[in-house]
C-alpha cells in the first residue's frame, strides 16, 4: 500500500505526544488506514469508529466536556457530510474541534470521484470561518498540528489540517 507509514507515525506522535490527544474518532479511509491502526493499537488512546463522520463532532463534544483532548480523522467528503454537526454543535456551543482531513482531489488525484469534494473543501472551510493549514511536509507536521490544537483550544472553535498527497502518499 503506497500510504506512508512514516508520515502516519509522525502525525500520530504529534497528536498523542505533543498535543495530548487521547481520543480519536474516524471512519475507514485509504489515507487514514495507518493512523487508525496506530490509534487502535495504542493502549493510551481510545479509537471510536464512526458510522458517519458527523458522529465524530458529538464524540469530540463529549470528550471536551469530560476534559479529554480529541481529534477527528476524516476524508474531505466526510467533512462535507459533517457540516451540520460542525455548525450546529461545535461552532454554536464553542467546542474545540481538531479535524484532520485527507485532502483528496488535489493535483495528482487518480480517482475521479474524489475531485468534486476536493474542489470545494477549501472554499467551505473559508465560508465556515474555520482556520486551516496544509500538512504537506513531514518536517512541518508536529508544529502545525500543535498550532491547530492550540488555536482550537484557545478559541473553543474548530480548526482543520488538510493531509496532502505529498505527505500521505508514497509513489511507487
Amino acid at each position: 500500500m503506497p500510504v506512508s507509514v512514516d508520515s502516519s507515525q509522525i502525525i500520530f506522535d504529534a497528536l498523542k505526544k505533543d498535543c495530548g490527544v487521547r481520543l480519536i474518532s474516524a471512519l475507514p479511509e485509504t489515507w487514514l488506514v495507518h493512523l487508525i491502526r496506530m490509534a487502535e493499537e495504542d493502549a493510551d488512546v481510545t479509537l471510536v469508529r464512526l458510522a458517519k463522520e458527523e458522529e465524530g463532532v458529538g464524540i469530540s463534544f463529549g470528550a471536551h466536556l469530560a476534559g479529554v483532548k480529541s481529534a477527528m480523522l476524516m476524508q474531505n467528503h466526510g467533512f462535507l457530510a459533517s457540516i451540520n454537526g460542525i455548525v450546529s454543535g461545535a461552532q454554536l456551543y464553542r467546542i474545540p474541534l481538531l479535524m484532520l482531513i485527507s485532502y483528496r482531489g488535489e493535483f495528482g488525484e487518480r480517482d475521479p470521484w474524489q475531485t468534486e469534494g476536493g474542489a470545494v473543501t477549501e472554499p467551505l472551510l473559508e465560508a465556515l470561518r474555520i482556520p486551516y493549514l496544509f500538512l504537506d511536509d513531514p518536517e512541518h507536521v508536529a508544529q502545525r498540528i500543535a498550532k491547530a490544537q492550540t488555536l482550537a483550544s484557545s478559541t473553543n472553535k474548530p480548526t482543520a489540517l488538510l493531509l496532502c498527497r505529498d505527505l500521505m502518499w508514497e509513489e511507487g
